[in-house]
């Protein structure tokens, strides 16, 4: 089984509360309710650099011993406006990534894949929280991520490091 799957950056907007009505909304907007073949899978960080290559061999190791779900995600860039226009505040703008198409083709045609069942999550945002909100909504068993190396890993530091920290459930760390 595999497959990928698509999430529009658009439909994650929350409603506003309306102060008349009778029930006050939930703080979070439920979503769409993930297919449970992929409940307590592995979630993998994957770019399609060699070190989230590295990562995505041993999140299909782990996830074929464990009899899981292998779930890829890719988190799309968010680019600030002030590189397009020169404004003032820090906006953030969703650029569309057409490299999730490329990577979900590259895929598909993937054999090492065809071990583990596996969809692809494509997510628009910081790196280190769209992978942690993946890992709570299929209640992942563990976070795997390839290592950062070169200078922006050291001035802005490493998603590793910094899901590593703030995450609730296991990360690996491939180097």
């Amino acid at each position: 089984m595999a497959g990928h799957e698509f999430f529009d950056p658009a439909n994650r907007k929350r409603p506003l509360a309306d102060p008349t009505a009778a029930e006050p909304l939930a703080a979070e907007e439920p979503r769409q309710s993930c297919d449970p073949a992929f409940k307590h899978g592995v979630v993998v960080g994957f770019d399609g650099s060699t070190s989230s290559e590295r990562a995505l061999a041993y999140a299909i190791g782990m996830a074929h011993r464990s009899g899981s779900g292998l779930i890829i995600v890719h988190v799309a860039n968010r680019l600030p406006t002030t590189v397009w226009a020169g404004c003032e505040p820090p906006v953030f703008v969703d650029v569309p990534d057409h490299r999730t198409e490329v990577l979900g083709l590259e895929l598909a045609c993937a054999e090492y894949l065809a071990e583990v069942p596996w969809i692809l999550v494509e997510r628009g945002g910081d790196i280190c929280h769209e992978l942690e909100e993946v890992g709570r909504e299929y209640e992942a068993d563990a976070i795997v991520v390839g290592s950062t190396h070169g200078i922006v890993g050291r001035i802005f530091g490493s998603v590793a490091g910094r899901l590593a920290k703030r995450a609730q459930r296991p990360v690996i760390v491939i180097p």
